[in-house]
């Protein structure tokens, strides 16, 4: 049963309503002023927020104000229940992250719309977002038909990446999200003594530049074409104004950067304390889960530098491999045959 929290300081509006919440199936929880709705707010941890504008104590946008600095709290859904249809007002409102407004008297088909499509919406952003939270690729890749980012992506001029060609080094600033059409790139650092790191390798409908964009900070490796792609530039401002003012949106993408840490500090305790076979299997089901097939095409210098070794490590790791009957490999190519295997590896 879904909980809500109704925050209204009419207490015949307020019985009222919550009668008829009641009533639809929901749990409801109640509030006479803005400063009790908070603390039941951060209690309670309700599925939806209905509030009014005008209250003593604390008015509505207080309220909300209040509960978008506490991460609990912020991406709970937030309808704004008033007497006032001033434009100036639901602008002031929508601006501040409310989701919804509906303006007193309501019908009762007008308040459980308005709710059964907040929910719905709320619902599939964390459904974007996966179980384990840690996809931010596709996180993306879901949300954009929804935030608009792929109608932008689809209007701007493509460009092409011929095989080897830099498309940022280590110190620039980024102004723009990459959108990569066709082709694969790879994200690598360059240690002192020369050899790489492979951070990250991308693949079609992969997006580049997030990260840097959202924390306003200059990229710290370097970025090459490992073949011949093709991608787009998204403006900063155009992808900000789109991620942005979703307040769902906004919340799943700061705990997906949040989880993109610990996915970079676990990858290097790989390195510290795994073995060098079972880091090879932990790459190539890495790029396997990238590219969403079992065939594989990367250099051994480049499956060495993802996966924290030497190239000579990597081909007798893959010899062996091949060996147990767990890759069939030619040239460049890899297939997997035996993913359980892989995953199993620990010697």
């Amino acid at each position: 049963m879904k909980k809500i929290l109704l925050i209204e300081d009419d207490k015949t509006m307020r019985e009222n309503t919550a009668e008829l919440l009641e009533l639809a199936g929901f749990e409801v929880v109640v509030a006479e002023n803005g400063k009790l709705g908070v603390e039941k707010a951060r209690k309670e941890k309700p599925n939806l927020i209905i509030c009014d504008i005008m209250m003593p104590e604390l008015d509505g946008y207080g309220v909300l104000n209040s509960l978008m600095r506490l991460p609990k709290t912020a991406s709970i859904p937030f309808i704004f229940l008033t007497a006032k249809a001033d434009k100036e007002d639901f602008r002031k409102g929508m601006e501040i992250g409310a989701d919804d407004y509906i303006t007193k008297p309501f019908t009762e088909n007008e308040l459980l719309g308005a709710i059964d499509i907040r929910l719905k919406k709320h619902q599939s952003y964390q459904d974007l977002a996966g179980n384990d939270g840690r996809d931010l690729q596709g996180f993306i890749q879901g949300a954009e038909k929804t935030i608009g980012l792929s109608n932008i992506v689809k209007e701007l001029k493509e460009f092409k990446l011929k095989k080897k060609q830099v498309l940022f080094s280590a110190g620039d600033t980024p102004d723009c999200v990459f959108y990569l059409i066709e082709g694969k790139l790879k994200v690598f650092k360059s240690h002192a003594d020369g050899k790489e790191y492979i951070v990250e390798v991308l693949e079609k409908d992969d997006y580049l530049g997030v990260i840097q964009i959202l924390n306003e900070v200059k990229y710290n490796s370097q970025c090459v074409a490992l073949e011949d792609s093709t991608l787009v530039k998204i403006p900063k401002d155009d992808f900000l104004n789109l991620i942005l003012k979703n307040r769902d949106v906004s919340t799943q993408f700061i705990k997906l950067l949040a989880n993109n840490v610990e996915a970079k500090e676990e990858q290097l305790l790989s390195f510290a304390y795994d073995t060098v076979r079972l880091r090879v299997a932990k790459a190539l089901l890495e790029l396997k889960k990238n590219s969403g097939s079992d065939l594989i095409k990367i250099t051994r210098e480049d499956l060495a530098s993802l996966a924290g070794t030497t190239t000579e490590t990597v081909i007798r790791s893959l010899s062996d491999f091949k060996k147990d009957g767990i890759i069939e490999s030619e040239g460049r190519q890899i297939k997997i045959i035996d993913a359980k295997s892989l995953e199993k590896q620990d010697y």
